[in-house]
Formats: C-alpha cells, sequence, structure tokens
C-alpha cells in the first residue's frame, strides 16, 4: 500500500473480493499489527450454510499464516450503506489475538467511520490468560 492508498480505500477495493452470492453482502477486513503490518480477508460464503468464513476470521487467519499472533487495530468496511461491526463469534476471534486496547474501526461506503475497543463491543469475552 503506498502513502496516498488509505486503508479505507483499500478496503473499498477489496469488497469486489469477497465472495457473497447468497447474501449479497460484502465485507472486507484489515487487521493491524503491532509493527504495522496490515492482514486483509474478504467473507466467503458457502452453500453449507454456515460453512463460510466472515472477512475478519479470513484477515485474522492471514495474520496467523503470516507469523504475526497480536492485533492491534482491525478496520471492517461493507457494501451496506450504513457503518457495520463485526459479528459476535468474530469479536471472540478478535478478543483471542488483541493487545489491550484493540481499536475495532468500522467504515461506512461514504468515508464515515466510527471506533470501539473489543473491550467494548465483547465486555465479558471469555479470554484464556497468555504467559
Amino acid at each position: 500500500m503506498n502513502a496516498s492508498t488509505t486503508i479505507a480505500d483499500q478496503l473499498q477495493r477489496l469488497l469486489a473480493n469477497a465472495h457473497a452470492p447468497y447474501s449479497g453482502v460484502h465485507v472486507a477486513c484489515a487487521v493491524e499489527g503491532p509493527d504495522g503490518r496490515l492482514h486483509l480477508g474478504v467473507n466467503v460464503e458457502n452453500a453449507a450454510y454456515p460453512q463460510g468464513l466472515c472477512a475478519e476470521a479470513s484477515a485474522i487467519s492471514a495474520a496467523v499464516t503470516a507469523g504475526e499472533t497480536r492485533i492491534v487495530r482491525v478496520h471492517v468496511a461493507s457494501n451496506l450503506p450504513d457503518l457495520v461491526w463485526p459479528c459476535g463469534g468474530c469479536r471472540q476471534k478478535i478478543l483471542e489475538f488483541a493487545e489491550p486496547g484493540c481499536e475495532v474501526v468500522t467504515i461506512a461506503p461514504d468515508g464515515r467511520t466510527d471506533s470501539r475497543t473489543i473491550e467494548q463491543l465483547l465486555p465479558e469475552g471469555f479470554r484464556l490468560e497468555r504467559g
């Protein structure tokens, strides 16, 4: 990603790669590690519902595949007209790798954004202590 390309721009372009023939809802996600590297994902629906993948799960999988196990920020965009937040299952997946205070940023197609910490989105999430 060059300096003139924002994460929002990158996610808007990435929406075209989502595989959503059933719902028509395209979602793209970027998870950011402590070093600033972004790991990208899109939702991939499957006829054998619920066997598809959310964009957040895809991005987290890409991060783990690249050797990243800590997340400091999550960016989510969709083709819906308003802001979208990760589903409950993805909130738990984010929490698994989130640094304390991990920011979740949602981006609307018109450029509006909002953010919450993962602790705000999942205040009683299940977390094993990490050593």
